[in-house]
C-alpha cells in the first residue's frame, strides 16, 4: 500500500509541474485529451511500481490484447491522470488512480488529488481512509500524515438524500435516475464532481449514492472502486446489480452506480 501511495503522490508533483505552466493539449484516437502531465505521471507510477513484479495496466501505456492480460490474476490498475478535461480547464478536479486487481476484483486503491492533497485509500484488509499530503511532501512527511490518516466514512450521510453528478458527463439517463430517487425520498440535493472523486465522495459518506449511466473504462474506476467498498459501499452494474468486474475482454464499463450498502 505504501510504495502505491508514495506513487501516486510522486506522480502528482510531476502533474502539478505541468498544471503551473502553459501547456499543450494532443488529440488521442478516441478523441480524448492528452497532456504532458499524463504521460509524465505515467512514467512515475510505472517505474515506482515496476520493482514489484507485477504487471501493469494503464491508460496512458500500451494497450495489450486480451490474449496479453487473460492470465493475469494479479495486476496494477492505472489512471495517470483521471479528468484530464478538468486538469485542462484548471478546476482541481483530477485524480491519480492506483488500484490494486486480483481475480477481477480491486483489492487495493489509491485515489490522491495533487490540487489540494487529499488522499483517499482502502484496502480489503484495513478499510478506507483519507489524509491531506501535499504533493511536494517529502517521504518522511508522507508517512507522518499516514499515521493521522482518518477512516471513512468520518460522518453521518447528509440529512437530505444526496446525489453525485458528473461534472462533465451528464445524461438524460442519469437525470432520469435522479428524478427517480426524488419519488423515493423527496427533496434530493445534487453535488457534482470530477473525475474519481465522484467515487469517493459516497465513500467519504458526503452523499448516499453517485449513479454513473454513461461509459467509463476500468482504469476511471477501479482505484475509487476500492476505496468505496473499502468504506462499505457497493459498485454495481446499473443492469444487473452485479459488482463491477475488472480485466474483462472489454475494458468498457458497464453502467453502474455507487451506493453506501
Amino acid at each position: 500500500m505504501k510504495k502505491a501511495i508514495h506513487a501516486s503522490i510522486e506522480a502528482g508533483k510531476a502533474i502539478l509541474n505541468v498544471y503551473n505552466q502553459d501547456f499543450t493539449v494532443e488529440t488521442k484516437s478516441d478523441n480524448s485529451p492528452l497532456t504532458q502531465a499524463d504521460k509524465n505521471s505515467h512514467n512515475v507510477i510505472k517505474d515506482a511500481l515496476s520493482g514489484t513484479g507485477l504487471p501493469i495496466l494503464s491508460e496512458e501505456g500500451k494497450l495489450l490484447s486480451y490474449e496479453e492480460r487473460k492470465g493475469w490474476d494479479t495486476f496494477w490498475l492505472i489512471d495517470p491522470l483521471d479528468g484530464t478535461k478538468e486538469f485542462i480547464k484548471k478546476n482541481g478536479e483530477f485524480t491519480v488512480n492506483i488500484a490494486l486487481i486480483k481475480n477481477g476484483v480491486p483489492v487495493l486503491g489509491v485515489v490522491y488529488v495533487p490540487v489540494s492533497g487529499k488522499l483517499y485509500y482502502g484496502t480489503e484488509e484495513s478499510g478506507s481512509y483519507i489524509a491531506n499530503i501535499p504533493a511536494d511532501a517529502t517521504p518522511t512527511a508522507i508517512d507522518f500524515e499516514l499515521a493521522k490518516a482518518h477512516t471513512i466514512p468520518s460522518a453521518q450521510l447528509p440529512e437530505k438524500y444526496t446525489v453525485v453528478a458528473s461534472r462533465s458527463h451528464n445524461t438524460p439517463e442519469t437525470d432520469a435516475f435522479i428524478e427517480g430517487r426524488k419519488k423515493k425520498f423527496g427533496e434530493v440535493e445534487l453535488i457534482s464532481a470530477g473525475s474519481s472523486l465522484k467515487l469517493c465522495l459516497v465513500a467519504e459518506g458526503k452523499a448516499q449514492v453517485y449513479p454513473r449511466l454513461a461509459p467509463t473504462m476500468e482504469w476511471d474506476t477501479a482505484a475509487g472502486h476500492a476505496v468505496a467498498k473499502y468504506s462499505g459501499c457497493r459498485v454495481y452494474d446499473y443492469t444487473n446489480n452485479n459488482d463491477l468486474a475488472y480485466n474483462k475482454e472489454n475494458l468498457l464499463n458497464p453502467w453502474f452506480v455507487v451506493e453506501r450498502a
